[in-house]
């Protein structure tokens, strides 16, 4: 009975990063080797694995179906690997080292300067490198590896699930409608019912805003007419501030940057938005990945998670 020789970890990690880079050349420049070392790993990968994972054209490279699927298995080595770096470091010096943490644009913007700084002032050896990314990105970025943590929202509705990823939740912020000056209702007092802008124009937000946003509408007995999407809240706010639409954004966005030219409510029929933090089984252990989950904790709205009543 023939048995298939074993991968070379080595070899797979050579191979992530030639995907990750788009060619062999961007690859071999991240791994600080040269291009022929590389193309021999990873002919003998795939001498190794009995068939082709990479397309090779003019533009780069491609993985293969079989190459797609260990690809994946790529990505859990580095990240088992990148877990016992970051607990060996943990054992040598307590609290210090790297986290990284993926965070949503406006929770970037308020939750993670003042918890950086508290961990600045109490951990000065320790390093919090932040990227933006859309809790869907996030979720990626924890599962390959390439981020330790990940703050991310949901509505509470059918969401992308964390799957795997341990989910601590942090606390949530409310939804408010967003209104020009000179709209109709932008004086009156109290929660405004969203059916009473059923005839008006949207601005949606990302995919999981603007999912909450036809949520909330359809509650309230209409279809929203979406002229205008956008991620960006600064423009989701200079839009409606020049009368071409209407719009819901969480409090935290809001609180990142508030345009002097709108109007804001409360809203019947929407959802809170709930924040969590998610980072792979087993980091919690690390002091540093406590650290920084410890600070967030103190800086995440904690408000109620419920419906405004409708």
């Amino acid at each position: 009975m023939d048995v298939a020789p074993a991968l070379d970890p080595r070899r797979l990690l050579v191979f992530r990063e030639v995907v990750r880079a788009g060619s062999i050349s961007a690859g071999a420049r991240r791994l600080g080797w040269t291009q022929p070392a590389v193309s021999q790993h990873l002919a003998a990968l795939e001498r190794a694995a009995g068939m082709p994972l990479l397309l090779r054209g003019p533009r780069g490279v491609e993985p293969t179906e079989p190459g797609r699927a260990l690809m994946a298995h790529a990505d859990a080595v580095a990240a088992r690997l990148a877990d016992a770096s970051a607990e060996l470091e943990a054992f040598a010096d307590r609290a210090t080292g790297r986290v990284r943490v993926a965070a949503f644009p406006s929770g970037a913007a308020v939750v993670l300067p003042p918890a950086l700084r508290r961990l600045a002032e109490a951990h000065p050896a320790m390093r919090v490198d932040l990227v933006e990314a859309e809790p869907p990105q996030a979720l990626d970025l924890v599962r390959a590896g390439d981020a330790d943590l990940g703050l991310v929202f949901d509505y509470g509705s059918a969401d992308e699930p964390a799957g795997d990823l341990v989910v601590v939740p942090v606390g949530s912020d409310a939804t408010r409608l967003v209104l020009p000056r000179d709209h109709p209702l932008a004086g009156a007092s109290g929660p405004a019912d969203l059916g009473d802008l059923a005839d008006d124009t949207w601005v949606a937000g990302c995919p999981r805003c603007s999912a909450h946003l036809v949520e909330a509408a359809g509650a309230a007995g209409f279809v929203p007419d979406v002229r205008h999407t956008t991620d960006d809240y600064v423009l989701a706010q200079a839009l409606v501030a020049q009368g071409l639409g209407v719009t819901l954004l969480p409090e935290t966005a809001l609180q990142a940057y508030r345009h002097p030219d709108v109007v804001v409510r409360p809203a019947r029929r929407t959802r809170a938005r709930r924040h969590h933090l998610v980072h792979r089984p087993g980091a919690q252990h690390l002091p540093a990945v406590s650290a920084v989950v410890a600070a967030l904790r103190e800086s995440v709205p904690a408000g109620p998670v419920r419906r405004t009543a409708g």
